[in-house]
């Protein structure tokens, strides 16, 4: 948590003004008991209703007085917390693009969520309470306590117990409570992930009828998250009571010892009002320090998490000295894996073993296999998404290691699994290839994604509207979309991982036709399940269990590789299958 406090840097004199208006503020109210006292002793006593009428202006200036400090110390204070988070929200978020798929997958979606809003959203109040109160609490407590010395000092020695058995309580309840709101963070970071999956994948769930049962698990989450909260809650909530008990038995001891002392002549009534209000003032004061404490023990939790996420490190580098060597090529006409091994973090076995070919310019590399055979494995090499765990991943003969991952991913247009479109309009989506890009070269990239006619069709052309996902566009057309979001920046290396699943053959041939006759004869990599989406490849890569089981042509493979015949006939007719043929597309 303490590495966070780097995000207030330039908010140094808010840090300073805002606790020091508080402590001003605080130095008022620790005159007010004495300005009691002297009304009692003088104004009453003497019935001096112009003196009386003198203090209670007086009051009523202190009371103003420290109005006007304690507003200008919550000015400072929430500019100074709320331009805290907006920094520390801005390097997390920073932080995350930067981060490779391996830390990714490692820390999970939800928990990222929940840490860019509800952590940081608990700092910024922790920051906010600090701030304000963290000096002004102590300050008032040992300023009451010193105020009643200078009353009587017998009196005041009640003070010197109840102030360590108060702090006993309070930090004693922080430190347990600590570890256990970084409990309740975890458990809400399980609530949050069913949450999201339940979002995403509404259309699965009543597509199979498992409402109820989501309900459930839902129920049953958010059971052991308040199930955590009310434990918490009902340590945190001993605080009150316990400094409430604490601080009336001083009271009474107080107004025993006052009252044996005033009989006695050696103090008058308006100083035991004056210790009680002492007193008081402390209680409450104990009070919003307890608060305090249960909001900063939770923001150091999240700060803690916070942290932990800004410590991960990024397992993509750059190797010592590469990048004066790694420019921006300006034809990429080679890729090269030689002899990659791939294995997941936390995973048991590689998914990938020795894939060693050649991919040379113009060409199009089909890739099929099994679910599970390593085929996106293979493509998210290219861009460095992943790294090779053994072996080299080569771009024009140099390791793409050697390449700074945003440089190296200028010259790639890549289509992922799935389809995902952002909101706003199809302009704007298709901008995400090249910011710059003029229409007709947006225009250009819908032709050859098979688009351009859905496009003309929709009200606005290229300022239709998207909506978020996508949804108002059907699978096919996202996916068109995609591909000619990836076209625009015209790459040298188009990887289509299986992106072409929603659309029908007469779409998916024009769709290679297209690609086929680009001016910059890209290297192509189509992953596809199906053989008929592949067949016209320049090689086809067979995976099988993370293996390359297959290398060449269609015909070739037909002929020497068993599990590329046995994809092949298991979609197509026996009949033309082993002929080369395109046959019957079985149903």
């Amino acid at each position: 948590m303490k590495k966070l406090l780097v995000f207030l840097k330039g908010y140094e004199k808010e840090t300073v003004l805002a606790p020091l208006f508080k402590m001003l503020e605080a130095l008022f109210e620790l005159f007010v008991p004495l300005v009691m006292a002297a009304v009692i002793d003088t104004g009453i006593a003497t019935r001096d209703r112009g003196y009386i009428l003198r203090m209670c202006l007086l009051l009523v200036a202190l009371g103003l007085i420290g109005l006007v400090c304690s507003i200008t110390a919550q000015y400072f204070a929430a500019r100074a917390a709320t331009g805290f988070s907006a920094k520390l929200r801005h390097a997390l978020f920073s932080h995350i693009q930067n981060l490779s798929y391996t830390e990714m997958d490692q820390a999970g979606t939800s928990t990222l969520i929940t840490r860019m809003t509800s952590d940081i959203n608990q700092v910024q109040s922790g920051v906010n309470l600090v701030l304000r109160l963290f000096l002004r609490s102590p300050f008032i407590v040992f300023g009451a306590m010193i105020m009643a010395f200078t009353v009587d000092v017998k009196a005041a020695l009640a003070f010197v117990v109840t102030i360590p058995l108060l702090s006993i309580v309070v930090f004693g309840i922080m430190l347990w409570t600590m570890p256990l709101y970084k409990k309740v963070q975890s458990a809400l970071d399980r609530v949050l992930l069913l949450t999201r999956e339940n979002l995403t994948g509404v259309r699965v769930i009543r597509a199979f009828n498992r409402e109820e049962e989501e309900k459930e698990r839902f129920r049953e989450e958010n059971r052991q998250l308040t199930k955590l909260q009310k434990f918490v809650g009902r340590i945190s909530g001993l605080m009150n009571p316990v400094t409430y008990v604490i601080v009336n038995g001083a009271i009474l001891m107080l107004l025993y010892t006052g009252a044996m002392r005033v009989e006695a002549g050696l103090l008058t009534q308006g100083e035991v009002v004056a210790l009680v209000n002492y007193m008081s003032q402390i209680l409450v004061e104990l009070v919003k320090l307890a608060n305090l404490i249960i909001t900063v023990t939770r923001a150091i939790a999240c700060g803690n998490r916070i942290q932990d996420v800004l410590e991960m490190k990024n397992s993509l580098t750059v190797k010592s000295g590469a990048k004066e060597r790694a420019e921006k090529p300006d034809e990429t006409d080679s890729v090269r894996f030689s002899h990659v091994w791939l294995t997941y973090a936390n995973a048991g076995s590689p998914s990938l073993t020795d894939i060693d070919f050649e991919a040379r310019a113009g060409q199009t590399i089909g890739i099929i296999g099994g679910t599970g055979s390593g085929k996106s494995s293979i493509v998210n090499l290219i861009p460095r998404f992943y790294d090779a765990t053994q072996g080299t991943v080569s771009v024009n003969g140099r390791d793409v290691k050697e390449y700074d991952p945003a440089t190296l991913r200028e010259n790639i247009g890549i289509v992922p699994q799935k389809s995902v479109l952002f909101a706003g309009t199809i302009e704007q989506n298709l901008r995400w290839g090249k910011k710059d890009a003029t229409r007709e070269q947006l225009w250009r990239a819908l032709q050859i994604a098979q688009a351009a006619d859905f496009v003309k069709e929709k009200e606005g052309g290229l300022q239709a509207k998207v909506a978020p996902g996508g949804s108002n566009f059907s699978g096919g057309q996202r996916q068109r979309l995609t591909i000619a979001r990836a076209l625009v920046r015209n790459p040298k290396v188009l990887i289509l991982d299986d992106s072409a699943s929603a659309l029908d053959y007469a779409t998916e041939a024009a769709l290679r036709k297209a690609l086929r006759e680009m001016d910059t004869h890209p290297i192509v990599f189509l992953v596809s399940q199906r053989t008929s989406s592949i067949r016209h490849a320049d090689q086809i890569l067979v995976l099988e269990d993370g293996r390359l089981v297959g290398i060449g042509t269609h015909e070739t493979l037909l002929l020497d590789c068993p599990v590329y015949r046995e994809i092949h006939q298991s979609q197509f007719d026996e009949s033309t299958a082993g002929k080369g043929g395109e046959g019957h597309e079985k149903n």
